[in-house]
């Protein structure tokens, strides 16, 4: 069984929730949300649900093979919002009820002999912006997701055919990422690349290619200095522990397809520098996926996307059909389970 949380109550993640009811997928999900806020959404979208509430206790003890959803049902583990939602309006006063379904589904996940009942959890999309105006700081899923785990280091990556992107720095602003590369903690990171490829999608010698940071990889140090002083050897390092690692590679190059089809991830220095490239690739078709976690987490590939949410046939599923596919997956390489 995995858990969802919409996200965002006043965007398209409750509709995903109702949309999953009706779609055919490969697992048992309890959507961890209100109720009352699903059945509401149902009726929005004149698409009837039948919702079975269910406690955090239970769900743990529910056979994972029995499926609730894809038969205009769902399971529900129920946490109450805090205001009124009105469709495609942003309230501060639901970020706090954000947070909670976030943290549930971190302790579900995490809770002792949970993998024999939970495989992962997959997330809706979330709004920062009013989380941050409700004065709770929150930089986005990844970072809170490893917090709420007491994990130091989390790497973002995302995925669609033939090509997976993982990130060095996350949600930063441009002028902040060359101080937050070192090389400890790009070792690291190729380090937590390696051994997820390896765990949780059956890749015995992976292949990464590394970005570099600056246009041209520095041209030698003419345009910048960061390739020389922190990626190079970090390269090294990692090399000389037999990780199948290359680069850094010119981002401008790296994407073309003769090298994509040499290498098993890409691993980009900022946000902005890889997904780009993989949201043109595959977006709607797409999966978020934190690697180095203790569970599996995936994620749709897109936004709140205010402006459909609640308007019956406005919405595309694949990405949240993917992200359930892609975990069960991980699960069943990583843990043997499900």
């Amino acid at each position: 069984m995995l858990v969802y949380t919409p996200g965002e109550p006043a965007g398209i993640g409750p509709d995903l929730a109702i949309e999953l009811a009706w779609s055919e997928h490969p697992a048992a999900v309890a959507v961890i949300a209100d109720p009352k806020l699903l059945r509401a959404r149902a009726k929005k979208l004149l698409k009837p649900v039948v919702i079975t509430e269910i406690t955090p206790e239970e769900v743990t003890q529910r056979d994972p093979l029995v499926h609730f959803t894809g038969q205009k049902q769902l399971l529900c583990i129920p946490v109450k919002l805090h205001a009124q939602v009105k469709i495609g309006k942003l309230n501060p006063l639901n970020a706090a009820y954000v947070l909670e379904t976030l943290s549930l589904a971190v302790s579900l996940c995490t809770a002792k002999n949970s993998r024999e009942h939970i495989h992962g959890m997959v997330t809706g999309p979330v709004h920062k912006g009013v989380i941050n105006q409700a004065g709770i700081t929150f930089s986005g899923h990844t970072e809170f997701l490893a917090a709420q785990s007491n994990t130091p280091l989390v790497v973002m990556m995302l995925a669609t055919a033939g090509l997976r992107v993982a990130l060095a720095t996350t949600h930063l602003p441009l002028k902040s990422v060359s101080e937050a590369i070192n090389q400890d903690k790009l070792i690291t990171i190729i380090h937590i690349i390696q051994q997820d490829l390896q765990s949780a999608f059956k890749l015995p010698d992976p292949h990464i290619y590394v970005c570099g940071l600056n246009p041209h990889a520095g041209e030698g140090g003419h345009l910048g200095d960061e390739e020389i002083t922190t990626i190079i050897p970090a390269i090294e390092h990692c090399r000389h522990q037999g990780i199948n690692v290359d680069g850094p590679m010119p981002a401008d190059t790296v994407f073309n397809e003769k090298y994509l089809q040499k290498t098993d991830a890409v691993l980009a220095m900022y946000h902005d520098q890889g997904l780009p490239v993989l949201k043109y690739k595959g977006f709607g078709q797409a999966v978020n996926i934190t690697l180095g976690l203790p569970f599996i987490r995936t994620s749709v590939d897109h936004g709140t996307a205010l402006e459909l949410a609640g308007i019956p046939g406005a919405i595309n599923t694949g990405s949240l059909l993917y992200a359930i596919e892609t975990a069960m997956e991980m699960s069943r390489n990583k843990y043997g389970s499900a």
